[in-house]
């Protein structure tokens, strides 16, 4: 894999945000996803379309997406995350780019997050997919809960390879397993994405985890050894599910490219850039973030003389 094959999206502004009880201006999150922007990221998520008072911080994702799509250059595309075709409308009208829909392997799950259970879930999201396909956009759809629940415990290999194989026949092959809980560890990682790339020689993977316990960062690069080129952080490690048993954040992004361009990959993206959005997350919630680069500072590599 080249170093720009290896594709960086961003999802802070949607599952950074989702869980913080404050409610971050439009203004605010307009300065974050600029910088994000500057930094040169590939795939930034900027909000999801989802019923406002179950989750009021993703309320104005629909003007955040006008503002940046109205005169947009082409320095990445911003996707969108969407549980259901009326979330698909509000999408396809305010300009998303990329959409991102998925289906969770915990049935407990399922219903807490969507109010359906995952077969009715995968219908539907499969339905909204194609929609979008028609429509001209990219899409990418997920396995939530892919390697465990908070609150059904292990997930079966199979049941998720059961939902792989019914976006696969729909022709959808860019697929993402999402650590919702934040369970997987690293030969699970290996293990699971190599019998999902093993499906179809045409699948694209992404792999998205959360840093329940402390693995996220060596599970990202389980995922690299397998084959997934798309990775999903959050910027300062904001984030969580808010309909997961024991909710954590996401693999920073800093961090992630920080070690990244200590490996010689993706040294095109601007770390500073990144590191000023942290910081600033970090002053706007007046707390510690879970991410580390943004208070260590980074190493700085020279070549020996």
């Amino acid at each position: 894999m080249t170093s720009k094959g290896l594709l960086l999206h961003e999802v802070g502004l949607r599952d950074g945000l989702q869980m913080e009880s404050q409610v971050v201006p439009l203004e605010k999150k307009a300065a974050w996803l600029s910088g994000l922007l500057e930094s040169g990221m590939d795939i930034i998520q900027v909000g999801s379309f989802v019923h406002p008072v179950k989750v009021p911080q993703m309320a104005d994702t629909d003007e955040l997406f006008r503002r940046f799509t109205a005169h947009k250059k082409p320095r990445a595309i911003l996707s969108g995350l969407v549980l259901n075709e009326k979330g698909l409308e509000r999408g396809l009208a305010c300009g998303v780019e990329m959409f991102c829909l998925g289906a969770s392997a915990s049935e407990t799950h399922s219903l807490k997050n969507t109010g359906m259970g995952t077969d009715e879930a995968v219908t539907r999201i499969i339905g909204a997919a194609k929609a979008a396909v028609a429509a001209g956009k990219k899409v990418q759809l997920s396995v939530q809960s892919a390697f465990g629940c908070g609150f059904e415990g292990l997930i079966s290999e199979e049941r998720v390879l059961k939902i792989v194989r019914a976006y696969v026949e729909a022709g959808l092959r860019n697929i993402s397993l999402a650590d919702t809980a934040g369970h997987a560890h690293p030969a699970q990682v290996e293990r699971l994405f190599g019998a999902v790339l093993a499906l179809d020689p045409g699948i694209e993977c992404a792999c998205h985890f959360h840093n329940t316990y402390g693995l996220g960062m060596a599970n990202m690069f389980a995922a690299l050894r397998a084959g997934v080129s798309s990775f999903e952080t959050s910027f300062a490690g904001l984030g969580g599910c808010p309909f997961t048993k024991v909710a954590a954040g996401n693999v920073a992004t800093e961090d992630f490219v920080h070690v990244l361009q200590l490996e010689g990959l993706r040294k095109d993206v601007s770390l500073d850039r990144l590191l000023a959005v942290a910081r600033d997350a970090a002053a706007h919630f007046e707390r510690d973030m879970q991410g580390f680069v943004y208070k260590t500072g980074p190493i700085r590599t020279q070549t020996a003389v």
